[in-house]
């Protein structure tokens, strides 16, 4: 996926969970954050952004931030941190993952239960539900999610065991916003109930993938999967 006119800026501070404020040619500009979640190893004063200009002239903010430069190790690290961003990367790559036979069709927003799922793939009669988790927090090489507790996060992996216990297809995809990453791992520190639901899961018979990605200047895309630690 692309973005359209991006801008860089230098970050200063993130009030709350929805805005930041971003130093833009020196000018300090309030920017809309696509991510709710904590991502403070990401949003360090001094640090490269990267900002979406939006050509809607009546938003309170001219701009999106949607990535980041991550600083480890002498190394820049390009992390993709808009949320939205996991879904639209999902349905550009599940047709050529490899995961699904050929002529399978993929519908978004499905409801299933008392959850809605980001997407579900038909196959003949053989229906999967997916569910897709982006992840941005990367601790040592290894990525985790979540950085923050979901409950939510929770109910959608009990309700992919209800269908898997059923007999019907189920999956979660953890789409890593970067590149740089050996495994995958559950955050058992931040949301140990979480932890025990995956693994609850990935017993009742879910899929469970774990995904990586290339990540630039305004673009960002799936490259390859990773190793699943439970």
């Amino acid at each position: 996926m692309r973005y359209n006119n991006i801008t860089k800026g230098i970050f200063h501070s993130r009030p709350n969970r929805f805005i930041a404020m971003v130093y833009v040619d020196g000018v300090l500009e309030t920017v809309h954050v696509k991510n709710t979640g904590r991502c403070k190893e990401l949003l360090v004063q001094g640090c490269t952004v990267f900002l979406e200009e939006s050509d809607n002239p009546k938003r309170k903010t001219r701009y999106d931030l949607v990535a980041v430069i991550k600083a480890q190790n002498k190394k820049e690290i390009y992390v993709n941190m808009d949320s939205q961003a996991p879904n639209e990367m999902a349905a550009e790559w599940l047709p050529k993952s490899g995961l699904f036979p050929e002529g399978t069709t993929f519908r978004r927003e499905v409801n299933c239960g008392d959850s809605r799922f980001d997407f579900c793939a038909l196959t003949g009669e053989t229906l999967t539900y997916i569910e897709v988790k982006g992840v941005t927090l990367e601790r040592d090489g290894i990525a985790y999610f979540p950085d923050a507790p979901t409950e939510r996060g929770v109910k959608h992996l009990k309700e992919l065991a209800t269908c898997a216990d059923n007999g019907i297809g189920a999956m979660v995809l953890f789409v890593v916003q970067m590149k740089g990453v050996s495994q995958f791992r559950p955050n058992r520190v931040t949301h140990p109930e979480l932890a025990d639901a995956l693994a609850a899961a990935e017993r009742a018979g879910v899929k469970i993938y774990a995904v990586d990605c290339k990540v630039a200047e305004g673009v960002a895309e799936i490259d390859g999967f990773l190793p699943v630690r439970i």
